[in-house]
């Protein structure tokens, strides 16, 4: 039996090139990346472990040996977070105690949120909770991605909009690379959240309905939201190329503030400009509470 431990192990192992660690590499090999003894080596550990590890046959590991195995396979920081939070995961599923509340509360924006969401008239902001759903927004960040106030509240999740909503999925240019991401922060939230059941019904339904969803999850690939840019294709303002930004809100559990802006004094801000006298306040949300 596998375990998120052992499937992520042998993703990362598989995805590492031996070249780029100064190990041999080219024809030698019958399977792309490093070899269990390789890996082994490396994190100081036998190659027995590594193997328990993947089939699930040792169901966690110390912090020292996750740390060992992180700086091998050089993984990012969020990369090495996902991996300590597999291992959390597995012991927790052993010994049934110590795991997150199937039940979590519900998501709930504080008005001084909302306020500070609609003061930022110019620039196009949405407050995202667990698994990315959309808890706020301001009307420029309506106009920009999508007027939420016409979205279920069980459909308005970033996640689920990119791959479901066609005219939303037509508003980002490069779509498979934006996809690949929220595919990537799903998976970094289901770390976080094991028993969420709206996570997994999510997960599911995707993955039955989208053949790239299903196959980047496979992937096991996991990033955390920090900052980036995107290129946009709107219907109105034309293409945008805007830097995104991600804030913890403090006071608010698991919350997050997602910014937009634009290069000041380039294309994209005038586009932005633009877009911004179409932003009707009728899309603005209200302090609410959202599904848990």
């Amino acid at each position: 039996m596998t375990t998120e431990l052992g499937d992520y192990l042998k993703s990362r192992r598989a995805q590492t090139r031996a070249e780029d660690l100064g190990l041999p590499g080219g024809g030698q090999r019958r399977v792309p990346g490093l070899r269990r003894e390789e890996l082994a080596e490396l994190a100081g550990v036998s190659v027995d472990y590594i193997t328990r590890l993947e089939q699930g046959r040792a169901r966690t590991a110390s912090r020292t040996v996750l740390d060992a195995l992180a700086r091998a396979l050089r993984l990012r920081p969020d990369e090495h977070e996902y991996l300590i939070r597999c291992a959390a995961d597995d012991t927790a599923s052993t010994s049934r105690t110590g795991r997150h509340n199937s039940s979590p509360k519900q998501q709930r924006v504080l008005p001084a949120t909302q306020l500070l969401l609609d003061s930022m008239v110019r620039v196009p902001a949405v407050v995202l909770g667990r698994r990315m759903d959309v808890l706020a927004w301001n009307a420029l960040g309506a106009a920009l991605i999508a007027d939420f106030t016409k979205v279920p509240l069980a459909q308005r999740n970033l996640v689920w909009l990119a791959f479901r909503d066609p005219e939303v999925r037509a508003r980002y240019q490069d779509w498979e690379s934006v996809a690949r991401d929220c595919v990537a922060f799903l998976r970094m939230d289901a770390a976080r959240y094991p028993d969420d059941a709206r996570l997994a019904a999510l997960v599911g339904e995707l993955s039955v309905k989208d053949e790239h969803f299903g196959r980047w999850w496979a992937d096991h690939r996991v990033r955390a939201q920090q900052a980036g840019s995107k290129h946009f294709n709107h219907p109105l303002a034309g293409p945008l190329t805007l830097r995104f930004q991600t804030m913890d809100i403090r006071g608010a559990a698991h919350q997050t503030l997602l910014a937009y802006t634009a290069e000041p004094n380039s294309p994209s801000e005038e586009a932005l400009r633009f877009l911004e006298g179409w932003a009707s306040p009728d899309t603005l949300s209200t302090p609410t509470f959202s599904p848990t």
